[in-house]
């Protein structure tokens, strides 16, 4: 039994949901989003709530139905309030800054990195080391926040690069002499 899945979804004041088969849509303040449930899960709607159950018990529908459950809260949350991630930057001479839409990154190379925003996704640079990376999708934001660490991760021996906010780098120990 999965125990995140046995739990009814809640929906938050101020945000509507509606059930149409295998289909979950969700509008709140931010925008409206939609999650197409998996055929090996059975979705409800009962009391203002959103009850997942798996169609029979086999691995399959039962490895889907908290994946289904929490998918479901991500976007009833995404509309709500939205999501966030922030990226710091360090290293001599690494900084972000916006272009347009456009994120622009030195980052040590011999050319600036560009980094489009896609759609729904907005990118701001508060001081030239910390980037901020929101939206209401969370797989997007989380896509977008990989996407730019991708281009200088940090690395071992001083820490260099772009980490997320929080994140602890294990330190190596340079050479010896």
């Amino acid at each position: 039994m999965s125990r995140i899945g046995k739990k009814p979804v809640q929906l938050p004041q101020g945000v509507t949901a509606t059930v149409d088969g295998q289909t979950v849509s969700a509008k709140g303040p931010k925008g409206e989003l939609k999650f197409v449930v998996n055929d090996e899960v059975l979705v409800k709607m009962e009391n203002g709530e959103i009850a997942v159950q798996p169609k029979d018990q086999t691995k399959v529908a039962r490895s889907k139905w908290g994946m289904s459950r929490t998918q479901i809260v991500n976007i009833l949350q995404g509309v709500k309030d939205g999501f966030e991630k922030k990226l710091e930057i360090t290293g001599v001479g690494y900084r972000a800054a916006m272009q347009g839409k456009n994120l622009q990154l030195a980052l040590g190379f011999s050319h600036e990195v560009v980094y489009q925003t896609p759609e729904g996704i907005t990118i701001s640079v508060g001081k030239p080391t910390e980037i901020t990376v929101s939206g209401i999708d969370k797989q997007q934001v989380g896509q977008v926040a990989a996407e730019i660490r991708e281009y200088r991760p940090p690395e071992p021996y001083k820490g260099k690069g772009v980490r997320y906010a929080g994140e602890k780098i294990v330190r190596k120990e340079g050479k010896k002499k």
